[in-house]
């Protein structure tokens, strides 16, 4: 099976819990306590998404930019 590389987005709840979505994959999302929580229950949800038969999305992931109003 091919590797294939998907980015986190995360953020960080009213709870402290770190919080992470893959734009490219539909309902793919976790959190955790620490970053190193997230990340290893991330590349779980992952896992289980790419084997179900969710459809990927045609989007790509392009990047994040901050915008002061």
């Amino acid at each position: 099976m091919t590797k294939k590389e998907y980015y986190v987005v995360i953020e960080r709840d009213e709870d402290g819990y770190y919080v992470g979505e893959v734009p490219q994959l539909k309902a793919c999302y976790s959190q955790g306590e620490t970053i190193d929580e997230l990340m290893m229950n991330m590349k779980e949800v992952i896992e289980l998404s790419l084997s179900e038969e969710s459809q990927e999305s045609s989007s790509e992931f392009v990047g994040i930019q901050k915008i002061v109003v």
